[in-house]
């Protein structure tokens, strides 16, 4: 499969803003800093369809992108940024909540982890929800043009163990610099 066209739809916070045509939505997932922006622009190979930022927990809204007309990316806040307020804190962890627990037309999870650092307790509880909610999880191990390929199937490993994932479970090796992986995951994600 190609991503040939790409196209930033809504930026909602409410689920009456959301798209309301039922195609298929795929929510990408992950710490503030793990990279869903910069993902989806590489998959996208547009430099600049979502916004990505140095200062990590930028993406604060539900953002939607419309794929080849078929399907919805939806790029969600981070979560466990730690320089913002509980009270805001809390808020985007609402709005996460309401879109993933009520969004009929949501078919995969996609699950990005910084493949530099052991899973936290925030992206087991995600992992832990999407498995619960009976969604088969992709998981993405980003950023791995930064560390050696050693490092790497070390931390893959500790990945694997920290999240609790069975051998038959894949983890995606991801760097949109080098754009390693992006095959792989568009094909997990039109699978």
């Amino acid at each position: 499969m190609e991503i040939k066209k790409a196209e930033f739809i809504i930026s909602a916070v409410k689920k009456e803003q959301y798209p309301q045509n039922k195609l298929a939505e795929v929510a990408f997932v992950g710490r503030s800093n793990a990279g869903k922006s910069s993902l989806i622009n590489t998959l996208t190979n547009r430099r600049k369809l979502a916004k990505t930022s140095g200062t990590p927990g930028k993406t604060r809204l539900v953002n939607f992108f419309l794929i080849n007309d078929d399907m919805y990316f939806v790029d969600l806040p981070g979560y466990g940024y730690a320089k913002v307020s509980k009270k805001e804190k809390e808020s985007w962890v609402k709005v996460i909540e309401t879109y993933l627990v009520d969004r009929e037309p949501l078919e995969k999870v996609v699950l990005l982890v910084d493949c530099r650092h052991k899973p936290t307790e925030d992206d087991v509880m995600m992992y832990n929800w999407i498995k619960h909610y009976n969604y088969k999880p992709i998981v993405v191990a980003t950023k791995a043009d930064k560390i050696s390929n050693n490092e790497l199937f070390k931390n893959l490993k500790v990945i694997r163990e920290t999240l609790g994932m069975s051998k038959e479970e894949q983890i995606i090796k991801f760097s949109s610099l080098k754009k390693v992986g992006v095959q792989e995951l568009i094909n997990a994600i039109y699978e």
